[in-house]
């Protein structure tokens, strides 16, 4: 009886392990290269100004329901990213025309090179070029210009526009990393890098008695940071990358308070750096590898990396997403100038 039932279990144990043997691996993101016939140094996601401008200009070059689009250009050409069913078209558009578009991304007073955010009527971009406490260039402020109600005439009237410019603090700057626009309890908030003696933290800049201010800021550390990604929705929050070694943390905003939520130093050694964005539900994000060689897929549950995949050049000028759910494809800028996508292998319908 017990060599009959030692040989059922056997039996048992090696049909499991011949029907686990049998399961499909997970798959590989897939990374295909876009035919673009120019060296793209410039690439600006569904929400830019330089996108949101190039949907809202009836180009006839666009369908009629493109859907949330990207925007690629350099010296000698320019294009619209689209998704066309299950691939991303690229649609050529004149370089002349993106540079109009985009010619009021640095407004007079920017810090050069710097690129101003909009949400509904309120703009702002960081102001009054300085430096930092390590010498390198950042911003005196943070200028807001937000559009004010205006009565319905007959008569055509200057929409009048309020401005404030809020400053980062006593022997601070603003870090030259892009702002970023978030809604926190229902309210419109801007996100910001902000250099101190004693370190670099994330500012939380809102309105507060009426007036806008830094609402909060996370402890600043020593060591350089970035702004990976902002977690829109009703659970807001941020991905920052700390440290020479890429160590990610996870900052929930609710309450205008942050309160870091996680912090991960990848697997095996491996650090992340921005550039990054939120897929599908906001619950994965997908971000540069430390030499930005590769994409990182983790949850940002507990920033558990759940696949990486290599890329035919670094990293340069950026990404973009495009489409919803674990199926996005991730448009990325690459250092060499080609354009890549890469899309989930494992992706589902």
């Amino acid at each position: 009886m017990c060599e009959r039932r030692r040989a059922a279990i056997a039996l048992a144990c090696g049909g499991i392990a011949a029907l686990l043997s049998a399961a499909p691996a997970a798959a590989e993101p897939r990374v295909t290269l876009l035919e673009v016939p120019f060296r793209v140094t410039q690439l600006r996601d569904a929400r830019s100004e330089a996108a949101l401008a190039v949907a809202t200009a009836g180009l006839p070059q666009l369908p009629r329901k493109a859907g949330p689009v990207a925007v690629a250009w350099g010296e000698s050409g320019a294009a619209i990213l689209a998704l066309s069913g299950e691939r991303v078209a690229v649609i050529p558009l004149p370089l002349d025309a993106v540079e109009g578009l985009t010619a009021g991304e640095t407004p007079k007073g920017a810090l050069p090179g710097s690129r101003r955010v909009l949400s509904g009527p309120v703009s702002a971009y960081l102001s009054g070029p300085s430096r930092g406490p390590d010498g390198r260039p950042g911003a005196a402020g943070v200028t807001v210009r937000e559009r004010q109600p205006v009565a319905m005439s007959a008569d055509p009237k200057p929409v009048p526009v309020a401005t404030a410019t809020v400053p980062p603090g006593a022997g601070a700057v603003f870090s030259a990393d892009t702002l970023r626009p978030v809604e926190v309890d229902g309210t419109l908030h801007l996100l910001a890098l902000s250099e101190h003696p004693e370190g670099t933290s994330l500012a939380l800049i809102g309105r507060q008695d009426g007036a806008w201010r830094v609402r909060a800021e996370t402890p600043p550390e020593p060591g350089p940071l970035s702004l990976a990604a902002d977690l829109p929705g009703a659970r807001p929050g941020a991905v920052l990358v700390r440290g020479d070694e890429g160590r990610l943390e996870h900052w929930s905003l609710a309450g205008a308070r942050p309160v870091r939520q996680g912090q991960a130093r990848g697997t095996d050694g491996k650090g992340f750096s921005a550039p990054g964005a939120v897929l599908g539900d906001g619950s994965e994000l997908v971000l540069a590898s430390r030499d930005r060689t590769a994409l990182a897929y983790l949850s940002l549950k507990d920033l558990a990396e759940r696949t990486r995949t290599a890329l035919p050049a670094p990293v340069g000028a950026g990404l973009a997403v495009l489409g919803s759910g674990r199926g996005a494809h991730v448009v990325v800028a690459l250092a060499d100038g080609r354009l890549a996508t890469v899309q989930d292998g494992d992706a589902r319908p």
